[in-house]
């Protein structure tokens, strides 16, 4: 079927509107027609060509919307079910069935190929292989061609197009708190970085009942955000020492830290700021080779680093929660997010870079 797509045809060029022939969905495959679809970091990094995946190619992975037509053996969903999209699984595997699909055995090739696992592509501009199927989805487009296992019904009285996020950033953030970390009602977190991911992290810690939660960032109008959206204080790490902060608040360390940022200066703050026994989780995305000097004593002295991806999340489950808790009052990640039509998904780009949108969503 004909569909409009925003493709990336060099390393680090613009996203062009183009009109791509989509693929009609196999039996276990979903066709979605799309709401909304967030802008993620991983979008950009494979924008700027730091993934493995060949060019010229459709990314975007955040997407909601609604069910159009299923494969013959798809029983999850049905025509006319609202969806939101998250990252694939093979179900399988040692890790998937013990109930972690985010650490799949086949996780980069399921998500990260370009195409299909049976290595046939998705979509095609006349003869010509656009690589797709990003998080088996490629979203960054007006229909969307999902597998069953990463598609995740949700209710329809909620704004479809807000729920987009809920597939990766905002279900990494929340779920690195209440998955990963397991937090305790009562203790204490210092989040470094105050992005859509920490934020997410910020309201999730107070859904949890965290008393000290603590935002770090060296963006003021973040900061302000942080307080608003949870945080009961706030660490400008551009003008004060985080670590003696956090220590000076916490009367010694953090029980739990994350660290949103993928910057090794700030992990190894991250892990500084711990008190005996707490536990670090790395949610931050560095590039392949990246490494970070640790005090050996540090770690010695009880302390826990633990890497985490997509929030430790069973999308199925982890979504309707965190949707349940938005309904409530609770989880208000609505006022991260800024909308754009999805033929200004460059000024989106921009944006996000920028930090003038936080979270940025794009509407069809």
């Amino acid at each position: 079927m004909k569909i409009k797509a925003a493709v990336v045809h060099e390393k680090s060029a613009p996203f062009a509107i183009e009109d791509l022939d989509l693929d009609n969905p196999r039996d276990d495959e979903v066709l979605v027609r799309m709401a909304g679809c967030g802008v993620c970091h991983t979008d950009l990094v494979a924008q700027a060509g730091f993934m493995p995946i060949p060019l010229p190619a459709v990314f975007g992975h955040e997407g909601s919307g609604v069910v159009e037509k299923v494969g013959g053996r798809v029983t999850k969903v049905k025509p006319g079910d609202h969806v939101v999209m998250s990252f694939r699984s093979c179900g399988v595997c040692s890790p998937c069935a013990r109930g972690l699909p985010a650490n799949c055995l086949d996780f980069f090739k399921l998500n990260f190929a370009g195409e299909r696992a049976d290595g046939s592509p998705t979509m095609k501009k006349g003869n010509e292989t656009i690589h797709a199927a990003f998080f088996s989805q490629s979203s960054f487009a007006s229909y969307a061609l999902a597998s069953e296992r990463n598609v995740v019904k949700v209710r329809n009285d909620v704004p479809l197009e807000l729920l987009g996020p809920m597939g990766c950033g905002i279900q990494t953030g929340a779920g690195g708190v209440i998955n990963s970390l397991k937090v305790r009602p009562g203790s204490s977190i210092a989040i470094f970085g105050a992005g859509s991911v920490g934020l997410s992290a910020i309201m999730a810690a107070a859904a949890c009942g965290l008393t000290t939660i603590i935002a770090v960032d060296v963006k003021g109008e973040r900061l302000e955000l942080a307080q608003k959206l949870g945080a009961t204080h706030a660490v400008d790490s551009g003008r004060t020492n985080a670590v003696e902060e956090i220590q000076r608040i916490t009367g010694g360390g953090a029980q739990y830290s994350l660290e949103c940022t993928g910057i090794p200066a700030v992990f190894r703050q991250s892990v500084d700021a711990l008190a005996m026994t707490g536990v670090c989780g790395l949610i931050g995305v560095a590039p392949f080779g990246v490494e970070v000097s640790l005090d050996m004593q540090t770690i010695l002295n009880g302390r826990t680093i633990r890497g985490v991806v997509e929030g430790d999340s069973i999308p199925d489950i982890f979504i309707p929660q965190l949707i349940e808790l938005y309904r409530q009052g609770r989880f208000p990640f609505d006022r991260m997010i800024t909308f754009y039509p999805f033929d200004q998904i460059n000024k989106a780009v921009e944006d996000s870079e920028k930090g003038k949108a936080l979270k940025a969503v794009l509407r069809f």
